[in-house]
């Protein structure tokens, strides 16, 4: 899935520059999904991935431009099975990648999860019951892509863990 910045004129910004954010936020979407397959030790086809949150940023069911689509979409492409659960865009979601399958919380989008990814910082994220997380999940592995968690809290808590920049 490619998303392309659409340049309005007289804004005074010029081409290269937002051609230059494009090719940076790529990169960074790309980056994401190299974290998410080193968590799964390199094997992603066959693999289940639980995805907490989808939208743009939280408390909205904005998805224009959201990292997530094209995280998603990256995964599906390598043969994983992505199971989300958002508490707004999932319509939308679901519209735009019809190969994810959509979950009614944040525990079945655990559920026989080789790993579950936090996508955006929502408030009901900071608060998971990792004991339960764990007893639903085939594998304890969670990829914080916003750092809401500390690592030695999750490590304690019985989590291979990954985090951004830490």
């Amino acid at each position: 899935m490619e998303f392309r910045a659409t340049l309005i004129p007289g804004d005074g910004i010029g081409p290269e520059v937002v051609e230059a954010a494009v090719r940076v936020n790529a990169r960074e979407r790309a980056r994401m999904i190299d974290k998410i397959v080193t968590a799964l030790d390199g094997e992603v086809a066959g693999k289940t991935v639980g995805v907490l949150r989808l939208s743009f940023k939280p408390e909205t069911d904005d998805i224009r431009e959201a990292p997530s689509l094209e995280i998603v979409a990256g995964l599906l492409e390598r043969g994983a099975k992505v199971q989300a659960y958002d508490p707004a865009a999932m319509a939308a979601a679901g519209n735009m990648l019809p190969d994810l399958t959509l979950c009614k919380d944040t525990y079945e989008a655990c559920k026989d999860a080789d790993v579950v990814v936090i996508i955006t910082e929502w408030n009901q994220f900071r608060m998971l019951d990792f004991e339960r997380m764990k007893s639903l999940m085939q594998e304890p592995r969670l990829v914080d892509l916003r750092n809401i968690y500390e690592p030695d809290a999750l490590k304690a808590a019985g989590f291979l863990y990954w985090s951004v920049g830490r």
